[in-house]
């Protein structure tokens, strides 16, 4: 039966058998791939159950040791954010002790069978972080001291980041489907993420939240603005605050995220990657939250965590592998990226396109959409209805688009079935040639809200001939405290992007006011006028290849 939650691919009865045959159990239940993983490491590994003795608490975990006198490099595997814990990182931690090193994975503090409260990556996590390298150093005289480092899907790579930030005994990091700023990844420009707080609680309904973090996300769900307070308890819990010590002492990072990342968008993450000045590495790959993972956590190939071990044999075993020849790899997406072409660049600016500027003009007579266009127009207006969704939305699900999504069967969008009434609507003409979209595309837009405070989502998407569109990205936006009537001027991020959008489609831009993904400050009845003033216009800059 699979899990619930943010991995409902991850099968945890067949890793809780695989465990088992690592314990000299049968192998019959299993699939062939995880029946040849126990047989192969039985005879050369090691595995013991652990309870490791923290500050309020015991985690529960588990110690692959290879056989042999040692030393041998140490890897600290936190748990992901769900009730199976360490028994997440099985079927990886045994191909890493194959491979020579030690390893101990453990639940955090809260989860599964390890008792005390969740903090969300806060202090405490940091302090077993390091309470579990001295139980290891303490136990294990095979552990070397100078050739630790930590490996985390999700929950688990945000606190070994953290962990790496505090104790100078870490030597190297991985951080898969991680955050760079938890404050971003709830808040962005100005909008809640009331979503993916939603599915963070749901996924860990079993666990024992304390009462601070049961506060943190009320305040993100149900709170009208964030508070200074909520800003000071993210930023706690956010790598990008702690990254001078991370470059002080140039730890290792190899970072992997998702395009389509709805739990921790890719652009906090991108900034915690550019700011770091040692070694890294950051694989982008099509899907959402952990998906391009998946199928290594259950024992299947997989290029992001082949990678992950390389980043480890490298900078904790000393192996020349080519693994930092390239500081960005990614997928590049399009319509059905089933089999999604690879990119590989020496750091994030040469895997960023050059902007293209669209402009944003009105709807032609005896038209309702506007246009994207290379040269401005001014005294256009469009007048939109606040406070219905539309078929333009994130996803359909948290986790569960973006497996369909790898599987190339992405979301289908009709827009012609997008009401020009609820949202504004700007098409570009029938590409001639491929445009490859790399990097941040970046909107600007004047409106005038009917009321103090607004919210709206801007959608960028590629539409095929017969107008149903695919997603390439998307970006909220929450303006409080205007003067009704008065234009305003949003900058906005939208969420980088490494799509091709194929000759003979063409570019789309939506935007509407409600998307049950994000919260809402719209008034009831309000209305938004767009417009392209002159000196104030309106348009995206679109980063080309």
């Amino acid at each position: 039966m699979a899990s619930e939650g943010l991995y409902p691919q991850l099968d945890e009865a067949a890793l809780t058998q695989f465990v088992t045959a690592l314990e000299g159990g049968g192998t019959s239940t299993l699939s062939a791939e995880l029946a040849e993983e126990a047989s192969r490491a039985r005879g050369l590994i090691q595995l013991s159950k652990v309870q490791v003795p923290v500050d309020g608490a015991r985690l529960d975990g588990a110690l692959w040791q290879p056989k042999g006198a040692g030393p041998f490099p140490v890897v600290v595997m936190p748990a992901p954010w769900a009730d199976l814990g360490w028994i997440a990182y099985a079927a990886q931690a045994t191909q890493l002790a194959v491979k020579g090193y030690i390893v101990l994975a453990y639940t955090p503090r809260g989860f599964g069978k390890s008792t005390g409260e969740v903090e969300v990556a806060g202090p405490l996590d940091v302090q077993d972080g390091s309470a579990v390298i001295d139980f290891l150093l303490a136990n294990l005289p095979a552990a070397d001291p100078s050739r630790i480092g930590f490996l985390g899907d999700s929950y688990g790579s945000g606190i070994s980041l953290l962990v790496a930030a505090d104790d100078p005994r870490v030597s190297a990091v991985g951080a898969l489907s991680t955050w760079g700023s938890l404050f971003e990844a709830f808040h962005e420009n100005g909008t809640r993420h009331v979503a993916s707080v939603a599915a963070l609680e749901g996924a860990a309904a079993n666990a024992r939240l304390s009462k601070r973090t049961q506060w943190a996300f009320d305040q993100v769900q149900n709170s009208e603005s964030i508070s200074d307070e909520v800003r000071d308890w993210a930023n706690e819990r956010s790598p990008l605050t702690h990254a001078d010590k991370l470059n002080e002492r140039r730890v290792p990072v190899f970072f992997s995220h998702a395009w389509h990342e709805t739990l921790f968008p890719v652009n906090q993450t991108l900034e915690l990657f550019s700011t770091l000045t040692a070694p890294k590495r950051l694989d982008l790959a099509v899907g959402d939250h952990s998906s391009p993972e998946m199928s290594g956590l259950i024992g299947l190939p997989n290029r992001i965590w082949t990678d992950a071990h390389r980043w480890l044999d490298q900078h904790l075993k000393g192996a020349d592998n080519g693994i930092t020849d390239a500081q960005v790899v990614s997928e590049v997406m399009w319509g059905k990226p089933l089999l999604p072409t690879l990119e590989s660049h020496p750091d994030w600016e040469a895997a960023t396109g050059t902007p293209a500027r669209l402009h944003l003009t009105g709807p032609a007579v005896g038209a309702t959409d506007g246009g994207l266009a290379d040269k401005p127009q001014n005294g256009w207006t469009t007048v939109l209805s606040t406070g219905t969704d539309t078929p333009a939305t994130v996803a359909d699900a948290i986790i569960k688009t973006g497996y369909a999504e790898m599987l190339g069967k992405p979301k289908v969008y009709p827009t012609h079935q997008i009401s020009r009434t609820d949202a504004a609507v700007w098409a570009g003409e029938t590409l001639t040639k491929t445009a490859k979209v790399r990097g941040i595309p970046r909107l600007r837009l004047t409106f005038q809200p009917s009321a103090a405070s607004a919210s709206f989502v801007a959608y960028l998407f590629d539409a095929a001939a017969d107008g149903n569109a695919s997603i390439i990205t998307h970006a909220p936006f929450t303006v409080r405290g205007a003067t009704p009537g008065e234009p305003v001027v949003a900058d906005i991020a939208l969420q980088a992007a490494g799509y091709d959008v194929p000759a003979g489609h063409r570019l789309i831009l939506v935007l509407d006011t409600k998307d049950p993904f994000y919260s809402d400050a719209n008034q009831a009845g309000a209305k938004l006028t767009l417009s392209s003033p002159e000196g104030k216009p309106s348009y995206l800059d679109l980063p080309l290849a």
